[in-house]
């Protein structure tokens, strides 16, 4: 039973997926946040139960009030006000594994992952180490946050697990230039306010506001080695300064050797083209970049303008299974898009190389099978949840192809986030 202040004295025996960590209390498990595994902590349960022993919920969370033990590996919160010495309610989200040393962060991520692995992949896979971008202390990569608004005119990150607005001082995982802008913001209109630094150092500020009308979406470019990548300044790119190039890298290495000019090259959930600009730096000379939002593929036309690229805006699930429509026109462009593709890919179509960079939720099973039936020379999968693509590689391994290498990137330090990109072969 729990005490009439709802507090647990817990034994934290390992991490979860998501950021949480792991302890027991008369058999139930208990999901704890701002914990490390090894540790002793006094902890808070969150929508507790009136009545512990009728609860029939499968497990409680709790969020750490007081370390009564502490691991080694505890350090001073890398944002102090995120600090387990306030209060649970007043600590602002986005920075659930800064109280770990930055080595073991990452010894806890590989930990995740094997037992992702173990879980859904199949068994018999070893998690790679988590690889750093860099010597730094984590700090100072964002370069996009995104604060809220609220009511008030206060703007602010959301407190951990909440929808409540923060007021902090400080933003120390922002680029210095984000964490200045973010700083100057005065009483704002309801809603959201994202800043953005893209590779001319610039930082864009836009207000967001639930009510009115927005501006019309502007756009910056980002850059990747010599390649320039227009993209909405709101619109999806990697966040931390080096991801990109990180990612392209990964990508071109582990399918160094295995892009066929002669044959015709996916990129899915292609986003303005990074992929598939890696897949014309190793030789590919016919590619169909895939992706849903509709400025993104017009984006991504042009970003590719030179290479023979079609640009088609689908959804993944249904470009491989259903008719798609073609792309739009795209002003200023050097040439006309090729046409794109009326109908799902001829399945006796050759395919040489197909890059993934599927969502969180991941590519999917109708995917996985689709993607499997055009029996490519290879398959690479960038993932950002490890769930996600250890299900995702149980249903390819059902199919014949197995992880021929894999690589995971500390992209989000002091984060639970991190990136895996998976390389298979039949």
């Amino acid at each position: 039973m729990t005490s009439s202040a709802e507090l647990l004295d817990l034994d934290i025996t390992g991490i979860a997926h998501g950021g949480t960590f792991v302890a027991r209390h008369e058999g139930r498990v208990v999901f704890v946040a701002d914990a490390i595994p090894g540790e002793r902590v006094r902890a808070r349960l969150t929508e507790a139960p009136s009545d512990a022993a009728a609860d029939t919920r499968r497990f409680w969370r709790a969020e750490t009030v007081e370390v009564l033990e502490a691991s080694p590996h505890r350090r001073p919160h890398v944002w102090p006000e995120a600090d387990v010495a306030r209060d649970p309610s007043d600590r602002p989200g986005g920075a659930d594994l800064g109280h770990i040393e930055l080595g073991h962060q990452r010894a806890l991520k590989r930990q995740v992952l094997s037992e992702a692995l173990d879980r859904f992949a199949g068994g018999g896979l070893d998690a790679p180490e988590i690889s750093a971008l860099d010597d730094s202390d984590g700090t100072g990569w964002r370069t996009r946050v995104t604060l809220h608004v609220d009511a008030d005119g206060v703007a602010g990150p959301f407190a951990a697990r909440s929808h409540r607005v923060i007021p902090v001082s400080s933003h120390p995982l922002a680029c210095p230039a984000v964490a200045e802008a973010a700083a100057r913001l005065g009483v704002a209109r309801p809603g959201r306010i994202e800043l953005v630094e893209p590779a001319d150092g610039d930082v864009r500020v836009l207000p967001l506001p639930e009510k009115g009308r927005r501006p019309e979406p502007d756009t910056v470019v980002e850059r990747v080695g010599d390649r320039s990548f227009t993209v909405d300044a709101s619109g999806f790119w990697q966040v931390h300064h080096g991801a990109a190039a990180a990612l392209d890298s990964t990508v071109r290495d582990l399918l160094a050797g295995r892009v066929d000019p002669e044959l015709t090259h996916l990129d899915l959930y292609g986003g303005v083209g990074l992929f598939a600009a890696s897949l014309a730096e190793l030789g590919a000379t016919d590619i169909i970049t895939v992706e849903s939002d509709r400025r993104a593929t017009e984006h991504a036309a042009r970003n590719l303008a030179p290479l023979d690229v079609t640009a088609v805006t689908a959804r993944v699930d249904r470009f491989l299974g259903a008719p798609v429509r073609e792309t739009r026109p795209v002003r200023g462009r050097r040439r006309p898009p090729r046409p794109a593709p009326q109908a799902v890919l001829d399945p006796a179509m050759p395919i040489g190389a197909v890059v993934l960079d599927p969502p969180r939720s991941g590519a999917g099973r109708g995917v996985v099978d689709a993607v499997a039936a055009l029996s490519p020379e290879a398959i690479v999968y960038v993932a950002c949840d490890p769930v996600a693509l250890a299900r995702d590689l149980g249903t390819f391994r059902a199919h014949g192809w197995e992880p021929a290498g894999l690589r995971a990137l500390d992209l989000f330090p002091h984060t639970h986030h991190f990136e895996v990109v998976a390389l298979l072969t039949r």
